[in-house]
Formats: structure tokens, sequence, C-alpha cells
């Protein structure tokens, strides 16, 4: 209503209104006279031709008795006012249906518009045309006479007949109310349009008027326009008005709270304003100002949940009250810096495609099918259900053997960025979860930490060693990796610096360790543990070739024109200067080969060079690693049984000797609380079986036993050396040598019974590079053998025992 009104009132300021005034055809005044005049719009003028051209309008329509600003601009259009005489003739006004058509047709316009006098043309320099039309009486199309050069149709004028009943009085009064109240209610619309309210006394001029100034679309207008019941406009009418009032009185009452509101700001702003003053009298210079604005416009730009945005802004209004020297200041400016830099709402897009995954991990890694397999699995799950609860992979496996390469090639294939801690030697819980702010120099944990560098909420995040977290009295820091891994509970993970719950179910978490022992129970129990085993000798072969060399070429600065490494080369390093069950030594090694030939090119000696076996010694220097086994086997009380290491699978050649005593035994070799217990279970149980091993069970008493297990500098600990601690005592007992091809183990039982042991593989690996023939294993492990490669089981006889009387069989010359 607003709109039109003042529109109103500007055009009053034109000289062609006094015209208008002079033919009784003012916006309002002239409506209203008119409609006096005639009553209804039955009574029409008989002059109206019968034919007539069409103005096409669009995003509003034009009622009797009001005058409507139009701008002109399509040829058509100017054609016709071209043939139309300011205040002479008429023209009918119809809207488009769509206002996107430029060139619309009859099919293109509503069916019913409004004839109309061109009351004012006004040509603009740009080339439109600006006019004013008095709308007069409602007509519908009856034949579309011409389309060029302007349409022009046969019309017919449609009548309004009104039988002025109690009822339509009072629905009249009733709108004239609600029309007052929103107009008492409207900001910027004069007084007199209550006064132009009340002097309307038709009905019918009554709807135009209010239908033509209400806030609706085009489509409603037009349906108003084509009903010809004033009763039913002035009811649909009422509706609007109510509507529109409602609005208004909510508006009106919130600008009244929002006015309090300035009040009590314009209040603080001035008390500000005045501590400006007396801060620059006392010659401070005011930063603070610039500095709070900036960081009020920093927590904005965080996007951070609701809560936490709340918690900062209270925290910046108490910096604003602190004194810039307060030692509490540089506290709470610090907190309010970690807050802002956290990504809160920032996070890279997925793209997830299987294939590409599959060909990047192929390219990164040889082999590791079955660890390959599953995590195309893992992300094939992400891209059905982006949203759900992805279960913590752990890589457990050697060093060496591309743990964290794997998480590197997840990352890329997802599109996701790359985050690595290592959590070797953590012992602190602060470490995880962040020092409280109540500590001088507290800062957030190591979590926080790393997202806020990467500036994304849903990296892939790899927790490195987790084997290797400590624990004393300032915490567990295991413990504090329970929620940040618990699916459950780490979308409301709190640091204990921030004090706030950060969401980090969007993360993918991905853990690594050497083995498993180490890993707490619960801790071990929130992740999926996905096995790297050690590679085989061609495995690492072709690793070196396809990966190792053309990578440390590159770092050299050499060409492969200018290097070669034979294969034979690359065997003989691998066999007798590594001995690992991954390849970072390898690749040390191969360092060192290209540091060798690097220094010969540049020096100007050598332009290429080829590096056969016999080059290594010279390079290399002597082989690190030489077979043991003729030194340690053929004498009785020998037994070589086979362990796994975070570092692989090595052979164990355990030693028993016996002396004069009473029967004690005794255990060396730097070896754990659980071996030891097998050393004492294997004792026991030679002694109960001696009678049926053919052993004399008098010579107990009188002699004393020693285990010995060599390289007693290193760690050992595990079950699995019992039946070769076993076989060396009986060995030792009936003075028959051990098979030296042959390499041994499984746990026991004080029954007798050969339990199944873990690290198949390493084992398995370690036998074949020692020059085993004859593996023992447990029956129960039979199972696994499938799991090992074919080129690791070629040329080994695996026999598979259930208690030690089939090991003894197997292991000593006669049984």
């Amino acid at each position: 209503m607003a709109s039109y009104l003042n529109n109103l009132f500007i055009v009053e300021e034109n000289d062609w209104f006094g015209d208008a005034m002079a033919k009784g055809t003012t916006p309002i005044d002239g409506y209203v006279e008119a409609d006096e005049a005639r009553g209804s719009e039955n009574d029409i003028d008989p002059h109206v031709p019968n034919v007539i051209g069409i103005l096409p309008i669009r995003n509003t329509v034009a009622y009797p008795g009001t005058v409507t600003p139009l701008t002109v601009g399509r040829e058509r259009s100017k054609a016709l006012l071209a043939d139309t005489k300011p205040n002479e003739s008429l023209i009918g006004l119809l809207t488009q249906r769509n206002p996107d058509t430029d060139t619309p047709g009859f099919a293109d316009l509503y069916s019913v518009g409004t004839t109309a006098s061109v009351l004012k043309i006004i040509k603009m320099p740009q080339g439109s045309v600006n006019i004013f039309v008095h709308g007069i009486a409602r007509f519908k199309i009856v034949e579309r006479i011409a389309t060029e050069p302007y349409l022009k149709a046969r019309i017919k004028l449609l009548t309004v007949k009104t039988k002025m009943t109690k009822q339509l009085q009072a629905l009249m009064v009733s709108v004239r109310q609600s029309a007052n109240r929103v107009v008492a209610l409207s900001p910027n619309v004069p007084e007199e349009a209550s006064v132009l309210l009340e002097n309307i006394e038709d009905p019918s001029s009554l709807a135009d008027f209010l239908a033509a100034n209400l806030s609706m679309d085009v489509v409603k207008k037009q349906e108003l326009l084509a009903q010809l019941d004033p009763v039913k406009r002035l009811d649909e009418l009422s509706v609007i008005l109510a509507h529109q009032l409602e609005v208004l009185e909510l508006s009106h009452k919130i600008q009244g709270r929002v006015r309090d509101s300035i009040d009590k700001s314009q209040r603080e702003y001035f008390l500000q304003e005045q501590l400006k003053a007396i801060q620059s009298e006392l010659g401070q210079q005011d930063m603070r100002t610039e500095e709070l604005k900036e960081l009020r416009q920093n927590i904005a730009n965080a996007r951070m949940p609701k809560a936490v945005e709340t918690e900062a802004l209270r925290e910046l209004d108490r910096l604003s009250k602190i004194p810039a020297a307060s030692p509490e200041y540089s506290v709470i400016r610090t907190y309010l810096d970690w807050v802002c830099e956290l990504p809160w709402s920032v996070q890279t897009e997925d793209r997830i495609d299987i294939g590409q995954a599959q060909r990047i991990l192929n390219r990164d890694h040889y082999d590791l099918t079955k660890v390959k397999k599953r995590i195309l699995e893992f992300l094939a799950v992400r891209k059905l259900n982006p949203k759900g609860k992805s279960p913590i992979l752990c890589f457990i496996g050697p060093p060496g053997v591309g743990k964290t390469s794997l998480g590197r090639s997840i990352a890329r294939s997802m599109g996701r960025k790359f985050v690595r801690v290592s959590l070797g030697g953590i012992r602190d819980e602060a470490d995880i979860r962040g020092h409280r702010r109540t500590y001088i120099g507290a800062l957030p944990g190591r979590v926080m930490q790393e997202l806020r560098k990467c500036h994304s909420r849903n990296p892939v995040f790899m927790l490195d060693e987790l084997d290797k977290i400590g624990a004393d009295f300032r915490g567990d820091p295991a413990s504090a990796l329970l929620e940040v891994l618990d699916p459950e509970q780490n979308s409301t993970f709190s640091d204990h610096y921030l004090d706030q719950p950060f969401d980090l179910s969007a993360v993918m978490f991905i853990g690594t360790a050497n083995y498993t022992e180490p890993i707490p129970p619960a801790l071990f129990d929130r992740m999926e543990l996905i096995e790297l085993p050690g590679y085989t000798e061609t495995e690492k072969l072709r690793i070196a070739k396809r990966y190792l060399v053309p990578r440390q070429l590159k770092e050299h600065g050499l060409s492969k024109s200018q290097l070669t490494i034979r294969d034979e080369a690359i065997r003989t390093t691998i066999n007798s200067y590594t001995r690992e069950a991954g390849v970072r030594n390898l690749e040390r090694h191969i360092a060192a080969i290209c540091r060798s030939v690097a220094t010969q090119i540049a020096k100007g000696d050598k332009r290429r060079a080829t590096i056969g076996a016999k080059d290594l010694a010279r390079i290399l220097g002597p082989a690190q690693h030489e077979s043991e086994l003729a030194l340690r086997t053929g004498i009785p009380g020998v037994a070589t049984a086979l362990a796994y290491t975070p570092v692989g699978g090595e052979l164990l050649f355990i030693e028993s000797a016996s002396m004069p005593g009473k029967g004690n035994l005794q255990l060396t070799g730097h070896i754990g609380d659980v071996m030891k217990e097998s050393a004492q279970a294997a004792f026991s149980l030679v002694k109960a079986s001696a009678k049926r091993l053919g052993i004399d069970e008098k010579q107990f008493a009188k002699a004393d036993y020693h285990i010995h297990v060599p390289a007693g500098a290193i760690p050992k600990d595990g079950p699995s050396a019992g039946v070769a601690m076993f076989t060396s005592l009986v060995s030792l007992l009936l003075q028959k040598p051990t098979r030296p091809d042959v390499a041994m183990t499984g746990e026991i039982t004080l029954r007798g019974l050969v339990m199944p042991i873990g690290g198949l593989k390493e084992k398995v690996l370690a036998a074949k590079q020692a020059g085993i023939t004859t593996v023992l294993l447990p029956m129960r492990n039979r199972k696994d053998l499938p799991e090992i490669p074919t080129e690791a089981r070629k040329g080994l006889r695996f026999v598979f025992v259930r208690n030690v009387e089939e090991a003894l069989k197997a292991a000593l010359d006669a049984a």
C-alpha cells in the first residue's frame, strides 16, 4: 500500500496532474466520482470502441479507477503509443503470464484486463517511454484482430452488479477498519490514505483500491481482477489484510524491542567514547579497539557451533575489560586465537573413486593384496554411506613394510589432507587432551594442533607407533586416546584447553604399530587390525627395482643410463646386508651405492657404472649377516626355534647344558617372564615324561640345568619357543643332536600339547633365509599356511605336530 500512495503523491508534482484534475480524472477523486456517476461498471461509457490496441504489461495488474505508471520499451508497445492520443484514446492493459517473454502474443497474456486512458506520455533520452494510465473498466477479449504492428483485439466490457445488503455493509466496515490499521502501522504512509478509504462508498471500487495497493503476487491480483463479484473480492481481501496486519503488529513489536536495545547500545557507546577520551588524555594509544574488532570478525568468520561462539564472545567481552598489562590478557587472547583458527566448519570434499583408488594403491605399493582389498572395501562403504561410522583401522607390521605410506595413499585417493602424529615416547596425557588454561604456557593437545595446521576437520589422521606409548605419574596417554578413537564418543571430544566439544567424527583415524602386545586392551578393542607381513626375497627385489632404485637415482641426481644395479647385487644386499622384514634398510644400502657412484661421476672418474655382487664389499663393506647353522647345530642340547620380533622373524638357538648340582634350573639371555614360564613348563614336562622318553630320572637330582638364549643384549619374550626348549633339554639328556635343517615353533602345555602361534609368515621367511628345509608347526596352524606366499613355501617341508612326542620324532636323528 505504501508504494502506491508514495507514487501518487509524487505524481501530483507533475504539471499534467493539474490538467487531469480539471477533467475530473485525478487518481483518487476522479476514480470515486466516476464510480459514483455510473454506480457500477454496468454503466460504462458507450463510446468505448469495440476494437482497441492491447498493451502487454508485466509484473503488475491495472485495476479500474487507479493511476499506474508504466515504462514502455518494446517496439510493438511504442507503435501502439504512436497511434494513441493522451486523454483521448483508450487502450487495453493485459498482464503477461510469464514476465520473461519479450515478444508476447495473445496466448502469453491473461484474457481479462482493464481499459485505460493514457494521461501522459514522456519520452526518455535512453529511448524508452514513460506513461501514466488511468484504469476505466474491466474487459474480456472476444476476438483477436491483429498482431502487427501491435496487438489489436475485439473486446467485451465486463459489468459488475452489486446489491447493497447489511452483510455487505458490515464487510466493508470490517475491511476499512483493517485497512486503516494497516495504514497506521505502515511506515511512510500519509494520513490522507485513511481519508481516501472512508470516501469510497462503492464496494467494487473499494475492493479495486485495496487490491491495487496491497502486497500480493501477480497471479492473486489477476484472480481478483477477473472476479466480478465484489463480495467475494472483499472476502479474500479481508483475509489478506488480516495476515498483513498480523505481520505488521509483530514487526512493530520487534521494532520496539530493537529501539530499546539501540538506546542501551547508544548509552554504552557514549560511555566507551568517554573511556577512550580518558585513555587518550593519559597518553595511551588505543590499539585495542581495532584488535577487538578484528577478533570479533574472526569469531564470526570461524562459523563455530553456537555454544562455542557464545563462549568465545563471553571471553572477548572479558578481554575488553582487562588491562593489556594484566597476565590474564595474554591468556584470553591466545585462547581466542586458537578457537578462531580451528576448522570448525572447514572440510575437504571426498572424491572417492574405487577404480582410481585401486590404481593409486597398486602404483604406490607392491603386492599386499589382502591389505589393498580391505582398504578398497573400506573406501566403498564410505562412498555408499558417507555419514556412517566407519571403523578405526590399525596397520600392524614390522618396520619398513609401508604402513605410513598406505595412509598417504588412502588420503590421496579420497582427496583428503594427511596428518601424521608419532606417539612414540609420549607419557603425558596432556599431549593428547591438552593442558587446562590455569597453567602457564598451556596449549591444546596434539589432535587439535594438527587439525589447526591442516585447516580441515576431516583429514586422514595417522596415529603412528601406538605400541610405543608410555605411562607414568603424569597420566596414561593411551586412555586419553579412548575417546578419540571411539566413533560413538568422538563427536563430542573435549580438549582440556578449549573446554568445548569438537566433532571428530569426520576425521578418518588410522593407527599403526609393530606388534599388538603393548597396546592396552581397551584401545585395542576399538580398532580393526590389518596385518602387513614382511616381504619375501623376490618381493623385496621387485620393490627395489620398481620403487627404491628409481627413487634413490632421482634423489642423488643420477639417471638410469649412469647407474645400473644388477639383480644379483640387490639379492646379495637383501641376504647379506639387511635381513629385515621391510625394505627400509635395503633402501639405505641402495642409497649408499648411489652416493658412491655419484661421487665418482662428480669427480669425473666415471661417466656410468654397473654394480654387481662383487662390487658390494668395496662399497658397503664386509657382509653383515652369515649363516650360523653350522656353528650352532650338530651337538646335543641345541635346538633351533623360530621367533617373531617387532622387526620380523628370527632364528633363536636354544642351548641347554648340565652340571653337577641339585636339580635347579637357570635361565639366561635377557628373556621375559612369559619365556621364562615356557622354560619352566618345558623342564617340568621333561621330568614328568622322563620314563617314557628313556631318560634316567636319577640324574635330575644330581645335576643343575642351564638354558641360554644367545644374543643376550636383545630382549626376548613369548611362549612360542616352548617346543624348542623341550627339544633342547631332551637332546641334552639323551645325548642326541637335533637335525641341523629343522626349525620349530609352538607353545607347549604341561600335558605335552603343542598350541598355535602367531607371526607365521615372518617365521617361515626367517627359516627360508637361514637355509632351513623342515619347519615344525602346531597342527592348529595348518589353516594359516595358505596365507604364506607360494614363493616362501617353495623348498620347505612343513611338519604339523599335535604334541611334543611328534615334535621329537621329527627333530632328533633317532626317535
